[in-house]
């Protein structure tokens, strides 16, 4: 037989002092007790998450980084802007589509 469930957290916490202060496993504790093991070791496992405390973090948004364009090159009325990463191709075969405008 699997014994009794466990009926609330105040009896909970009594069964698994009880048990704690008995030297012997829970499981052993709870068969001799009448006591569902698996009830025990829910409550144990739910008591255990609860001791523990919670924490707050602040979460602070940070502005994105602001890259201000190291190179400008003016075609006509079109403006490019690119940053020093910028790669060397990709300028080329852009200014060309500019150009083509």
């Amino acid at each position: 037989m699997a014994g009794r469930k466990i009926r609330d957290a105040h009896e909970a916490r009594a069964c698994l002092e009880a048990a704690e202060s008995s030297g012997v496993p829970r499981a052993d504790w709870a068969r001799e007790h009448g006591i569902d093991g698996r009830s025990l070791h829910a409550w144990h496992m739910n008591l255990g998450r609860r001791a523990t405390p919670l924490r707050l973090v602040e979460l602070v948004p940070s502005a994105p980084p602001v890259h201000a364009p190291s190179v400008r090159v003016r075609c006509g009325p079109f403006l490019v802007e690119v940053g020093a990463d910028f790669d060397d191709r990709t300028l080329i075969r852009v200014l060309a589509a500019v150009a083509a405008c």
